[in-house]
């Protein structure tokens, strides 16, 4: 039972474990550091221990309820993969997952079935949750047919053109080294003009967050109109892409940063 709660513990302590390594780190401070990760590890442990020391007094009665939290559970739980599998997995195929993920528990939820006359309120509760559900993964699935790969905007695709044009994301020119980038940086300066550079991914959810609505939103896209702006794709994670990082001490996307008429970085801006 503590490993398979491990297995469920572990990834929601991934990150806070990630930052406090790294601040361990960077302060040098074993004292500090070893006190931090050891009341992180009580944080995770106490809590297992006085529901299992409780000897059940803690949890609620067995019943007919667990069956339907078991499935609730399960269809969160292939959420969660799907979620994962973003990372690895083309847009498209992800949004096509989705929709899947939704019409295939809506059918579960009594969506396309006729209700009783005299239904409880619950029942038609979870009939209308089945309906939204069913009728936003037909609309994934439309979207998924007509080539668009946002889950959260599944008819962008069918939009008028000048809606298109108002939703498009700005357009960033490449860089793949360190050397392309100070010359475009020296380039720049020369036409006495700022930069600002993105560092993106395929796997990394945040950048294409942004790339979907920070890029996209006309505040943004106005405020960068004067910008030479470039963008590091570090993908494939490449001698040169590991090298654009290391400059900039960086652990992987997404980051952005500007650069001045001087060539140098304004770090506060990061």
């Amino acid at each position: 039972k503590g490993s398979l709660s491990s297995l469920i513990v572990g990834p929601c302590v991934a990150a806070p474990l990630a930052g406090a390594l790294i601040y361990i780190g960077q302060t040098g401070d074993a004292v500090l550091g070893g006190s931090a990760l050891f009341m992180m590890g009580l944080g995770m442990g106490v809590p297992l221990l006085l529901l299992g020391a409780s000897a059940g007094k803690f949890l609620p009665k067995a019943g007919d309820w667990l069956n339907s939290t078991k499935v609730v559970f399960g269809v969160i739980m292939l959420a969660v993969a799907v979620w994962m599998l973003s990372r690895i997995l083309p847009a498209s195929i992800i949004m096509l997952l989705w929709s899947m993920l939704l019409i295939i528990p809506a059918i579960y939820l009594n969506a396309i079935d006729s209700l009783p006359e005299h239904s409880s309120g619950w029942r038609k509760f979870w009939k209308g949750i089945g309906l939204m559900m069913l009728s936003y993964g037909l609309i994934l699935l439309i979207g998924f047919s007509t080539g668009n790969n946002n889950p959260l905007k599944p008819l962008q695709g069918l939009a008028i053109d000048s809606a298109q044009a108002k939703d498009q994301a700005i357009s960033f020119e490449k860089v793949a080294s360190v050397s392309e980038l100070e010359s475009r940086i020296a380039q720049a300066s020369e036409r006495n003009q700022f930069v600002m550079l993105d560092f993106y991914a395929d796997w990394c959810i945040s950048c294409k967050e942004m790339e979907a609505y920070t890029f996209t939103d006309p505040t943004v896209k106005k405020e960068l109109s004067n910008f030479v702006l470039l963008q590091a794709d570090v993908t494939n994670n490449s001698e040169d892409d590991k090298a654009l990082l290391d400059k900039f001490k960086l652990i992987g996307p997404p980051g952005v940063l500007f650069f001045g008429t001087d060539k140098q970085e304004k770090t506060a801006s990061r």
